[in-house]
């Protein structure tokens, strides 16, 4: 296969892999109808996936499994292993328990998923069209997680069924990524001697230090929108005139949008420099946070521009850290490096996703985003210094 067709079905099975990563979140008011948990309680369901992936990633990062194993099939059994298990949430959890066991699990499979993508993708691409190669990684990303929400808002599905279809799209990202993607030319291949402490090695160096500050910041604020947009947009004052389609201004805005975002987010990056496209794109997402009060009060034509920029901002930085960290860590260890950027970025994301909703208990879903402020603020800081 060609570079271009290579990243292409890297990025497709990044689409479907990734669909079960938000599947749960989609249909989370259809199991609390059931199950009778509290939003307390339901807010887990994503939170333990969080968990799941920092402690698979860190378990990838340990063992630099990302970078002595073969990677497509790494993937791929990871890729059926989160479908698998998130099969078995819809055939048999009756309760809360079972559930976040196995959504747990999903997220540590995932944690094989994403990272390892990244690092192929960089595989296939040479520095001066890296920016846009990543773009598209994390386009397909965003796609594939906010697939369910597009599931769900075409066909009335009971919310096991949602989960099922997610499962069967997660098999076929599997079977792809085993029978057609290979390892491309660009990133040092041959064998890996284990490695334990490389991640310590690469924080004490200024350049992947300072990447990763930015993209801490940038995960500080992602999956904590992601997850509560939907809530944001139930109790806004446009919420009635958005009624059923809802679900899918959270697929366009975030999806489609998120997509246009990264691609023209890694073009940026391509054309001028890492730091300027992360910069830019942490500034607009930053004041979409300072101004979402305001848009929380406005009618349903503003509130959808207005998330469809928040959309394309918050996630077109993404694919510029994974680029920059592939650029300056050690070619051998690129897997460990993005596993571990990964890991703790996600961690973030648990902290960030429990206290947005603890914010609008506290006042309301009006203010609740401002709490996501200081993590654009700071990548944005963090990136400025960054020399490339």
């Amino acid at each position: 296969m060609t570079p271009a067709a290579q990243r292409a079905t890297i990025a497709a099975v990044q689409v479907l892999g990734l669909a079960v990563w938000f599947s749960v979140s989609a249909v989370v008011p259809s199991i609390q109808a059931e199950w009778g948990t509290s939003s307390t309680q339901a807010v887990w369901l994503t939170g333990t996936v969080q968990l799941g992936f920092v402690t698979g990633a860190l378990t990838s990062t340990v063992l630099n499994l990302a970078d002595r194993w073969s990677a497509q099939v790494l993937m791929g059994a990871s890729s059926l292993l989160a479908a698998v298990c998130t099969a078995l949430l819809a055939w048999f959890a009756d309760g809360l328990a079972v559930a976040l066991v196995l959504r747990f699990a999903t997220g540590f499979f995932l944690a094989g998923v994403y990272p390892v993508g990244i690092k192929l993708m960089a595989s296939w691409a040479p520095r001066t069209n890296r920016g846009l190669a990543m773009g598209l990684l994390i386009g397909a990303l965003t796609i594939g997680s906010t697939l369910p929400h597009l599931i769900g808002g075409l066909v009335t599905l009971p919310w096991r069924d949602v989960l099922l279809v997610t499962s069967v799209v997660g098999v076929l990202g599997a079977v792809l990524a085993i029978a057609v993607v290979r390892p491309g030319p660009h990133l040092a291949r041959g064998p890996v001697t284990l490695h334990p402490r490389y991640v310590l090695t690469m924080f004490a160096e200024r350049g992947p230090r300072l990447v990763n500050l930015g993209y801490f910041g940038h995960m500080w604020e992602l999956y904590a929108l992601w997850t509560w947009i939907p809530a944001y947009l139930l109790h806004s004052r446009a919420s009635e005139q958005l009624g059923d389609v809802r679900s899918l201004l959270v697929f366009v805005s975030m999806g489609l949008f998120g997509l246009a975002g990264c691609l023209l987010g890694g073009w940026a990056a391509d054309r001028y420099s890492r730091r300027a496209a992360a910069v830019t794109a942490l500034s607009v997402s930053g004041a979409c946070c300072v101004l979402s009060p305001l848009a929380f009060l406005a009618p349903a034509p503003v509130v959808a521009i207005f998330c469809a920029v928040w959309g394309a901002s918050v996630i077109a930085d993404s694919g510029v850290f994974s680029t920059a960290l592939s650029e300056v860590v050690d070619s051998r260890f690129v897997g460990t490096a993005l596993s571990a950027q990964t890991a703790i970025g996600f961690a973030l994301t648990v902290v960030s996703i429990q206290l947005v909703p603890l914010v609008a208990a506290a006042s309301s879903w009006q203010y609740a985003f401002l709490l996501l402020v200081p993590g654009p603020v700071l990548g944005a800081l963090a990136m400025s210094r960054h020399g490339r």
